[in-house]
């Protein structure tokens, strides 16, 4: 799968502004550098369009919590998600992420 491993951006619209995320993901881990902040996630594939996301060093109760991503779509270089905490499927976003690497 083309997405399992790579560099990656993910753009949203937060408060109004343009929120700019890139990470990149090995096979265990997904490290993620927004606004000068690094974050570290280990990654265990369910199958080849689901994966649950779980963080290294959680600094809240929120942040323990895996977070659970679908993969819905692909192109060459893109793919559309939704995603949501463990166990908490009322409360699922959407998002496309870019491959860049």
């Amino acid at each position: 799968m083309p997405f399992h491993e790579g560099t990656f951006e993910f753009s949203q619209i937060i408060n109004g502004e343009l929120s700019r995320s890139v990470f990149e993901r090995t096979p265990e881990y997904e490290i993620e550098r927004y606004k000068g902040v690094v974050d570290t996630a280990t990654i265990r594939w369910v199958n080849d369009c689901e994966c649950i996301l779980t963080k290294l060093n959680p600094t809240s109760n929120q942040d323990k919590r895996p977070i659970q991503i679908k993969i819905l779509s692909t192109t060459d270089q893109s793919y559309t998600f939704e995603y949501s905490l463990v166990g908490d499927n009322g409360n699922t976003q959407r998002g496309t992420i870019q491959k860049i690497n």
